[in-house]
Formats: structure tokens, C-alpha cells, sequence
């Protein structure tokens, strides 16, 4: 009996310190993947066609029928959700694929080249970043139609900055190391030497950087479509959700709550797992 009690003490102090150690990127692990399986089976999933408009269905709140409620326009709040769903991780995804790709590339160059090229490439930098990121998607957006495709080209060509100066400090301290020299030495050449043996090892950083950059851009998807500068109606996404329900906040608050907590959990499971992967990549961190 003795033996037993002491191997459950044992497992509780395991499973405490895994959970103290893990615990963030299992909780962000389990928001992004259950969001993700969502957003993919959506079609499957939504109980109603979300553009789909019924008069005699019009604000009627949360009910067996329609377990979100439905809109000024009759349609169903859950269905329109799964649909955003797709739209925001879409977004988000393609944004910060963009970003991450001239980041890296940049951030490559400058750090490898140095000199004049480093120079030129950082005070480019230097200047996109006087600039606060939203204002500049506005800026851009005000000249452009809105839809999703120059949303998420917009979002992924101005946010491109911190991964470039991440990948650019890994750069500068792996070309002085020996299997750069080596592969100098074997007769490597220089995209080889960047895209073969410098990036592999300057990836974890940039991993970071994406998926933080995730969160980001849904947040600032969300606040273009609010505004009503990103998706248009009838297309579906949780800020012109958010936009639509404003105005009859004080008697179907259900039009407001759903669309914001499910912002609320998705980019907080970025965040968990960003953080999460930031101190398992970084020893510096660990606890």
C-alpha cells in the first residue's frame, strides 16, 4: 500500500512538472488545432446556409434551431462563424506565409553580405517600422478594392519587418561558424550556402515569428472588416460580424459575443503556442 501511494505522489509530481513545462503548448496546441478542424470541416458542419436570408427568422436568439442565433438578416450566427473561421485562418496563414518568405530572404541577405548590403536592407527597414503597421495597411487599403486577396497580400507585404531583423542576427552569427567555412571551402555556392546550411539552423526563430504573426493578422483582418475595409458581405469573417452586430448590441448582444470570443480564443491559442515554441527553441528561457 505504502509503494502505491508513493508512485501516485510520484506520478502527480511528473505530470505537474510536464504540465508546468508544456502546459502552454498543449492548451495552444489544442485551440489552433480544434479551430483549424472547424474551419476545414465547415461545409459538413454548418447546420444552415450562411448567406442564406429568412425573414421569419430575423434576431430570433440562441435556440435548438439556431444554437448562435441568427442576424438582422435571419441567417444563422453559427454557420456564418464555421465560414469565418475559414476566412480568418486563411488570412492569417497566406499573410504570414508572405511575410515570413521576404523576412527570411532579406534577412539572409543582409546578415551573410554585410557592408553595403546590410546597410541598404536595414535602413529599409528601419523605415518601414517608423511607420505603425495598421495605419500603413490603411494607407494601402484606402487605394485598393477591398477583398480577401489584397487583404492578405496587404497584411503579409508590411508586417515582413521583425522577421528580417530575426534571421539577419541568426545569419550573422552562423557564417562565422565551421560548416559554413567548409562548405566555402568545398566549393558551396552562395544560395547553396544560405538555403542549404545557413537557413536550417536560423529556422527556429522564424517558426516563432510565424506563429505569432498568425495571431496578428487575423486581429488586424478583423479590424479592416470592422471597419468595413476587408471582406465584404455576403462573405462571412468575424470582424464584419462584429461590425453588423454594433448596431443592436443593446438587444441581440448573442451578434457581437460569439464572433468576439471566438477572436478572444483563437489568438490567444497563437499566442500560447507562439510562447510555448519561443521557450523550446530558446534555452535561454527555459525554466
Amino acid at each position: 500500500m505504502l509503494s502505491s501511494a508513493f508512485s501516485r505522489v510520484r506520478a502527480t509530481i511528473f505530470s505537474r512538472r510536464l504540465w508546468g513545462r508544456y502546459g502552454m503548448l498543449w492548451s495552444g496546441s489544442l485551440i489552433v488545432g480544434t479551430m483549424s478542424v472547424l474551419a476545414i470541416l465547415a461545409p459538413w458542419l454548418a447546420p444552415h446556409d450562411p448567406t442564406v436570408l429568412d425573414v421569419y427568422a430575423i434576431l430570433q436568439p440562441p435556440s435548438t434551431a439556431h444554437p448562435f442565433g441568427t442576424d438582422a438578416l435571419g441567417r444563422d450566427i453559427l454557420s456564418r462563424m464555421l465560414y469565418g473561421a475559414r476566412v480568418s485562418l486563411w488570412v492569417g496563414f497566406v499573410a504570414v506565409g508572405i511575410s515570413a518568405s521576404i523576412g527570411t530572404v532579406l534577412g539572409l541577405i543582409a546578415g551573410y553580405f554585410r557592408g553595403i548590403v546590410d546597410e541598404l536592407i536595414m535602413r529599409f527597414v528601419d523605415v518601414m517600422l517608423c511607420f505603425p503597421s495598421f495605419f500603413l495597411i490603411l494607407a494601402v487599403i484606402a487605394f485598393l478594392e477591398p477583398s480577401l486577396g489584397n487583404i492578405m497580400i496587404v497584411i503579409g507585404l508590411t508586417s515582413w519587418m521583425g522577421v528580417a531583423r530575426l534571421v539577419r542576427a541568426e545569419t550573422l552569427t552562423l557564417r562565422e561558424r565551421d560548416f559554413v567555412a567548409a562548405s566555402r571551402l568545398a566549393g558551396a555556392g552562395t544560395a547553396r550556402i544560405l538555403f542549404m546550411h545557413i537557413l536550417p539552423n536560423a529556422i527556429a526563430p522564424v517558426l516563432v515569428a510565424a506563429t505569432l504573426g498568425v495571431a496578428g493578422a487575423i486581429l488586424t483582418e478583423s479590424a479592416l472588416s470592422f471597419l468595413g475595409l476587408g471582406v465584404q458581405p455576403p462573405m462571412p469573417s468575424w470582424g464584419n460580424m462584429l461590425m453588423e452586430g454594433k448596431d443592436v448590441l443593446e438587444f441581440a448582444p448573442w451578434l457581437s459575443l460569439f464572433p468576439g470570443t471566438a477572436i478572444l480564443i483563437t489568438v490567444l491559442g497563437y499566442n500560447l503556442l507562439g510562447e510555448s515554441l519561443r521557450d523550446i527553441f530558446d534555452p535561454r528561457l527555459r525554466r
